[in-house]
């Protein structure tokens, strides 16, 4: 039976928006303020920079749109997974050798972040550790194992290949060749990590004001941010609104593009049945160039996960998009009911690799994690905390990574994206 979402308003109708363990509705920001930093949007990105702020002593304020973990935090398929969204030798390839042993020492770091947090904080967020990867071709296996010695150049040993025969200790189908698991990987729901993330910064002395939308920032010493009731002095600014970013700085919005993916949750099933699915209860995603992911949740759905909208426009039938591949994958889910449907957008950028930077010497900003984001969010959260406390040597690293604008300009940048997935789709397709 569908839990109702209609008393936790402007939240997407997801079951995490239903199920959220926190639905208190934090005031909009009303008057004049004053803190050290004040971060604009409540998502991963925001919360764990606040927070990394909040334990080292610095006053914080948190404005969020909308609602906490509105965005693509709270909406996203919940999957632990290590590393960037692009892999350590292609960061080599465009960088040098130096840039990726340095982001390599920080790729497991993200994973870490979430787990210590749950663990300081008590956060009850469902956490389960084990993710599988899943191979459809021996070319996507081939690639599996270059990927592992990758890895393991740079310290990751929770990484083990799995051949055809063993895919059922991790999924019961048919159809995958092989694949890999990491012991470091997991999953979570995601809306109430977040949620518990800033419980933590409110318990620290920080302030969270949802239904504040940012009008503008008026730059300086001090930068003064301001909402339609109210505003914020601040020694420093951070912007980490991603996909949902304000049009007030199109600077940074200019290199990216929003994208949405589509996620649907079915009806609890028999415990027996999802056990037999998912023996492993680990989270599962496919090495396709447009991926599925799924995985059980703390009350025994399969949630699962897939498509992609360019420029953030949804299919008007999600589950047409989602469910035909769930049947392939799980053809005895036929008479299953889909409980819940949604949507989110996350921020691609034309190099899928973050895109961090300052647009002043007081305002800082990151976003751009490109479908990856649900640790890579925690570690740069925390890596602009680190920079406003003085210590930006990790910020400087990925600031110095060049961020290139799309081709097309916003005109035909969504077309040029689309016309390069569908040849990746039909790589995927026909195997080459």
């Amino acid at each position: 039976m569908a839990f109702k979402t209609s008393d936790n308003p402007r939240h997407t109708d997801s079951w995490y928006a239903a199920s959220a363990k926190d639905k208190r509705i934090r005031p909009p920001l009303e008057g004049e303020v004053e803190a050290d930093v004040c971060v604009i949007g409540a998502g991963f990105t925001g919360i764990s920079a606040a927070l990394e702020l909040a334990e080292r002593g610095y006053s914080v304020v948190v404005l969020e749109a909308e609602r906490i973990g509105f965005g693509a935090s709270g909406r996203n398929g919940g999957q632990i997974v290590n590393g960037y969204s692009r892999d350590l030798e292609t960061i080599a390839a465009r960088y040098g050798r130096d840039k990726a042993v340095k982001l390599g020492e920080m790729s497991l770091e993200g994973g870490e972040i979430i787990r210590g947090r749950v663990t300081k904080y008590g956060i009850d967020c469902d956490l389960v550790h084990g993710g599988f990867f899943a191979a459809f071709t021996e070319k996507q296996i081939r690639e599996m194992e270059a990927h592992k010695a990758h890895w393991e150049e740079h310290g990751h040993t929770g990484l083990d290949m799995v051949s055809k025969a063993d895919v059922g200790k991790y999924v019961k189908t048919d159809r995958y060749a092989g694949g890999m698991i990491d012991r470091l990987g997991g999953h979570i729901h995601p809306l109430n990590l977040v949620l518990g993330e800033a419980a933590a910064v409110e318990s620290l002395n920080g302030r969270i004001f949802e239904g504040s939308r940012v009008t503008g920032v008026d730059a300086g010493e001090k930068p003064i941010v301001r909402t339609d009731r109210g505003s914020v002095r601040a020694s420093y600014v951070l912007v980490c609104g991603n996909a949902y970013l304000a049009p007030q700085f199109p600077e940074i919005s200019g290199g990216m593009m929003p994208v949405s993916s589509q996620v649907m949750a079915t009806e609890p099933l028999e415990p027996t049945l999802i056990e037999r699915l998912l023996p492993a209860n680990y989270c599962v995603e496919d090495a396709n160039y447009i991926l599925d992911y799924y995985r059980r949740t703390s009350d025994n759905r399969l949630l699962y996960g897939g498509g992609i909208g360019y420029g953030g426009h949804d299919p008007k039938d999600l589950t047409s998009v989602i469910r035909p591949n769930m049947l392939k994958t799980f053809p005895q889910l036929t008479d299953v009911k889909i409980d819940y449907a949604w949507s989110g957008n996350f921020a691609l950028t034309l190099t899928r690799i973050p895109h961090m930077g300052r647009v002043s010497d007081k305002i800082y900003f990151s976003h751009g994690d490109s479908g990856h984001g649900v640790t890579t969010t925690h570690l740069l959260g925390k890596i602009l905390g680190e920079a406003v406390a003085g210590h930006a040597e990790r910020f400087d690293i990925w600031a110095s990574l060049p961020n290139l604008p799309f081709p097309g300009g916003r005109t035909f940048r969504v077309p040029l994206t689309v016309l390069g997935a569908w040849w990746y789709g039909l790589r995927d397709r026909f195997g080459f």
